[in-house]
């Protein structure tokens, strides 16, 4: 059996999904007063001079803090639902199920956000390792719960989880630079659905 480790967003969804995923979660009033203070970090990020996880931070930190959780959930399966799962990049889909046909064990890793990333692996029946928002009472705090998975986060937490030693191979699939450290782990190497060395 070999192991299949994927990117979600821009690997297995053509477009990044985090960004309509808040939009989607959030009012009107909130999306429009969190885009002007996000706006900063956006433009920063653009030019080259913020990362996407300190943006990623930022946004969870305006549009979620103080969001009950059971209605983040609920708005993150509906995007799914209506938005996601037409997003899926039909080449994904076909080698997520070349794997499942093999008998690999398939697992997503992505910086995107638990709540919103487990409706659709659940619903593909693979398992998942993401980044985790911080809880209190039901009640989002707008923190992380640890790292955002990304960049060296990603392989340490898939040795954490996962025995790399008992499977055949490794394939590793990713489509920007933070993935290249979850690349790294692999045998074989697909960045933007091209093998690489």
């Amino acid at each position: 059996m070999d192991l299949a480790l994927f990117d979600f967003d821009g690997t297995i969804t053509e477009r990044e999904t985090f960004a309509g995923f808040v939009r989607a979660s959030i009012g009107r009033r909130r999306r429009w007063l969190g885009g002007v203070a996000v706006a900063p970090h956006y433009i920063g990020y653009k030019l080259g001079w913020l990362s996407g996880e300190r943006v990623r931070r930022r946004v969870v930190a305006v549009a979620l803090r103080g969001r009950p959780e059971r209605e983040v959930r609920a708005a993150a399966a509906r995007h799914v639902r209506e938005v996601v799962s037409a997003q899926v990049r039909p080449q994904a889909q076909a080698r997520i199920d070349w794997h499942r046909q093999r008998g690999d064990r398939v697992v997503v890793v992505t910086a995107n956000l638990d709540l919103f990333v487990a409706h659709w692996c659940e619903q593909q029946g693979l398992e998942y390792i993401s980044s985790r928002l911080e809880s209190r009472d039901g009640v989002l705090t707008g923190r992380y719960l640890g790292r955002d998975c990304c960049n060296e986060e990603k392989p340490r937490r898939v040795r954490e989880h996962i025995a790399l030693e008992d499977y055949a191979s490794v394939y590793a699939y990713g489509d920007t630079p933070e993935d290249r450290d979850l690349l790294a782990l692999a045998d074989r190497r697909f960045y933007r659905w091209r093998e690489v060395e």
